[in-house]
């Protein structure tokens, strides 16, 4: 496989660093917390093997990309609008997207609000917004952390404290020891947080939220059955948001991070469905 090619572009004064592999149809790789683009490094090769450009940038807040001071810099309309920059500085018009964590939530909205640049959709992890604010108890309780996420300074600290304790604990991410040496470099930690206050204060879980336009392209969803944070009915729950064609699938044992956990796995989901 040919090396990956850096770009970057600016969006507003906010730098956008992303990598573009192979050559094909495009496919846009978006990371979620605390990861960058390095999170897909198991899906990169693959795909491009199969015969797809991938694109995959550091998503705002994250890695080499720039870090606004602003909560409200870190809305879901400016995440969405960077990727948008990236495709067209990339010189693409439409492509497949695929999401995990808040880059689920991002693509979800780039389905529904532009929806004509999205061929296929991909969601790992995260559900359609609607059904995650309705997904009931279950689903709030494995939310809490939002809530502590909510207060600046205390949750840099409750997460950072004694070599990152609680962080390791909580997450139980498969690849903690780098993860932590990209925030701590890349200073992170608070722009990272800087998606929950801007997106999920307090208030949200008190309102329905405003309604999005079906989702007219194919989606696949994927949930693994270890996931800390997020219950599998926000998920199969999404296809009353689509009014184009729902797949779904569910993976049996990985955690959060099932792109680490079963890449071989994600990875013949991801070629069985995109097409190419």
């Amino acid at each position: 496989m040919r090396l990956p090619s850096p770009h970057r572009v600016d969006v507003g004064g906010v730098g956008i660093e992303y990598e573009v592999t192979g050559q094909g149809r495009p496919v846009v790789l978006l990371h979620g917390f605390p990861d960058t683009g390095r999170l897909w490094r198991h899906q990169v090769p693959a795909l491009v093997e199969a015969g797809f450009q991938v694109v995959v940038p550091d998503m705002r807040g994250y890695g080499r990309s720039g870090k606004p001071a602003a909560v409200d810099a870190y809305s879901i309309q400016l995440l969405a609008g960077d990727v948008l920059a990236v495709m067209a500085d990339a010189g693409i018009e439409r492509a497949h997207v695929v999401g995990h964590d808040w880059g689920a939530a991002v693509a979800w909205g780039l389905a529904a609000l532009a929806g004509d640049r999205v061929d296929h959709l991909v969601v790992l992890s995260v559900g359609h917004p609607a059904t995650m604010r309705a997904a009931g108890f279950e689903q709030h309780e494995k939310s809490w952390y939002m809530l502590l996420f909510q207060f600046p300074e205390v949750a840099e600290e409750w997460l950072s404290a004694n070599d990152w304790a609680n962080f390791r604990a909580w997450s139980g991410h498969p690849d903690a020891d780098a993860v932590i040496a990209e925030l701590e470099q890349n200073g992170s930690l608070t722009p990272a947080l800087n998606y929950y206050r801007a997106n999920l204060p307090p208030r949200v879980w008190l309102t329905p939220g405003r309604p999005l336009p079906p989702i007219a392209a194919p989606t696949m969803g994927i949930w693994s059955s270890g996931d800390i944070a997020l219950t599998e009915r926000q998920m199969t729950n999404s296809a009353q948001n689509l009014s184009g064609p729902w797949r779904y699938e569910r993976l049996d044992g990985p955690g959060h991070w099932m792109q680490l956990e079963a890449p071989d796995e994600v990875n013949r989901l991801l070629t069985d469905f995109l097409p190419r």
